[in-house]
């Protein structure tokens, strides 16, 4: 399988991480090497200036940097997850992206800016006005947050309410520049784990996308448009894959913790004691769980398999697996650690941090149950 991300360059990224969560800091040189290595590009096509690696290729990658650095991880995720849509798309024969692949080739850095406080409806439903303007272009007011890559993206992909048009409401999605007018990024990512990621919230007011960058408009609710299906399937596989390197972390520091501590009542190290042992046996049985079922997912992507009314199901599942597996296995992790995983210094102890994020991804446990019932049982009755 390909890889870009060597051992050296995950050892540089490792030894940050824990300056950049004690400052509450971007991480900055974790995304000026990853951008050197071409990290940004991985899923291009190489005929548009890419890497050319599959889903399923990346979403190994992404495994293998959250080990290293969570919150960088999931914060390049952003970007990933949005060159991922665009080559979904075009893989099914749909290029309304195609010049998200293109730029990012280019070196232009994405963004995300779907998610509203409040607002539960998520992809569904849009608390931002959309407001149509003569020439076809969109102004959009509103506060979205959890905007990862504050400090550095330089395309944001937005949505919105249309209630004005003749045909509202209509959901519109589009794309604007960093120095658009109206752009304010506010400074209020103070949070207990993921700092790094730096994901404040944006104020949008009256933010103008031009008419040839408004890609989709979309009726309220669930929808069987294709662009759905791809944000859905890119972002719950690669936040998976961010949530099952931290797993695999885990798991490699509780087993160093066993082997390293020594009991004052036996004399022995603790990877000679039964519950110690039991504990990481358990965790390991959780976490191997999951690979399994990210590569299942990533290949079916790749390989444009039709799981029908069943894809969505699988999708919030994996998510949904892979968030509980990471926190169990992290807690597991600690419990054989000891006290000194209590520690903020402690790498278990901010692993513990940045995995209590995984609750706030969409989709949530609530909406998990709602998407798997239906697939099996049907809608509720009015």
């Amino acid at each position: 399988m390909v890889s870009i991300l060597d051992d050296d360059l995950l050892a540089r990224i490792h030894d940050r991480a824990a300056g950049y969560d004690r400052d509450n800091a971007f991480f900055a040189e974790d995304l000026a090497e990853l951008t050197a290595v071409g990290y940004l590009r991985a899923l291009v096509p190489t005929e548009l200036g890419g890497l050319g690696l599959s889903l399923l290729e990346l979403a190994h990658e992404q495994v293998r940097l959250a080990s290293a650095a969570p919150a960088t991880a999931l914060a390049v995720n952003m970007h990933l997850v949005w060159t991922g849509i665009a080559k979904t798309l075009r893989d099914r024969g749909d290029d309304s992206l195609e010049f998200v692949l293109r730029e990012a080739a280019a070196g232009e850095v994405f963004a995300f800016a779907i998610s509203e406080a409040g607002n539960d409806l998520v992809l569904f439903g849009s608390n931002t006005d959309a407001r149509p303007q003569p020439d076809g272009s969109y102004a959009f007011t509103g506060t979205k947050i959890f905007t990862s890559l504050s400090p550095a993206w330089t395309r944001l992909g937005l949505f919105g309410l249309d209630t004005q048009s003749p045909d509202a409401p209509k959901l519109v999605h589009a794309f604007v520049n960093r120095d658009t007018p109206g752009v304010t990024t506010l400074a209020d990512w103070d949070t207990i784990g993921m700092r790094a990621s730096q994901s404040n919230s944006t104020r949008l007011d009256g933010v103008v996308a031009a008419s040839d960058r408004v890609f989709r408009r979309l009726d309220p609710g669930p929808n069987a448009d294709p662009l759905i299906f791809a944000i859905f399937a890119n972002f719950e596989i690669l936040v998976s894959a961010v949530y099952t390197g931290i797993g695999e972390r885990a798991l490699e520091l509780a087993v160093a913790s066993a082997r390293g501590r020594t009991s004052a009542r036996t004399g022995t190290t603790k990877d000679q004691d039964p519950n110690t042992r039991w504990k990481i046996a358990d965790a390991a049985l959780a976490q191997d769980a999951l690979l399994p079922q990210l590569d299942a997912l990533a290949a079916d992507v790749d390989d444009l398999v039709d799981r029908g009314t069943q894809w969505f199901r699988a999708l919030v599942g994996l998510k949904s697996h892979a968030t509980r597996t990471a926190r169990y296995v992290v807690d597991q992790a600690i419990a054989v650690a000891g006290g000194a995983a209590f520690s903020s210094s402690s790498e278990l102890g901010r692993l513990y941090r940045d995995v209590l994020a995984g609750g706030f991804h969409p989709s949530n446990d609530d909406s998990v149950h709602t998407t798997v019932a239906t697939a099996l049982l049907g809608y509720l009755e009015e």
